[in-house]
């Protein structure tokens, strides 16, 4: 793991703003690894920024960008991720244990094999997402948006999914409560 001080994020972060306005200036954040534990990215501009690997317990990525990030096998337990916009972003294998996504921008999102127990995914967009062999296991999902969504092989048990939008969801294979 690489730990960053709070002067060398905000350089890694204003590279990636000159990086994405001019690809011939600065350069696309790469944050894989990185030990972010506590860090505060809220509002943060972090598209097709790469944290695979990152570890963000107890991350602030409120209302963040990460609109084509890549944040695989990330660890985000307790992370907030509320508001955030993950549009297309790739969080499969991540662990996402009582994160807070409420009314995150979710939509195409690959999410696959990801561990969301106790997750908070109230009136998320999810929309087309890849969810496959995830566990959401607690989760709240009350109010999302799971229209289109593969839910195959998903663990349901225990999910709040009142409200949720679930025309054209896929399920197949998935555990529910006995």
């Amino acid at each position: 793991m690489i730990k960053y001080t709070r002067n060398e994020l905000n350089t890694i972060l204003e590279n990636h703003k000159l990086w994405f306005n001019d690809k011939t200036t600065g350069k696309r954040a790469d944050l894989s690894n990185a030990d972010l534990e506590d860090a505060s990215l809220s509002d943060a501009n972090l598209r097709f920024a790469n944290l695979k690997n990152a570890y963000l317990k107890n991350a602030n990525l409120k209302n963040a960008n990460l609109y084509k990030a890549d944040l695989s096998n990330a660890y985000l337990e307790n992370a907030s991720l509320s508001d955030a916009n993950l549009y297309k972003a790739d969080l499969s294998d991540a662990d996402l244990e009582n994160a807070n996504l409420s009314d995150a921008n979710l939509y195409k999102a690959n999410l696959g094999d990801a561990y969301l127990k106790n997750a908070n995914l109230s009136y998320a967009n999810l929309e087309d997402a890849n969810l496959s062999d995830a566990n959401l296991q607690g989760a709240n999902l009350k109010g999302a948006n799971l229209k289109g969504a593969n839910l195959s092989g998903v663990t349901l048990e225990g999910v709040d999914l009142s409200d949720a939008i679930l025309s054209g969801a896929v399920f197949k294979e998935n555990e529910y409560n006995d």
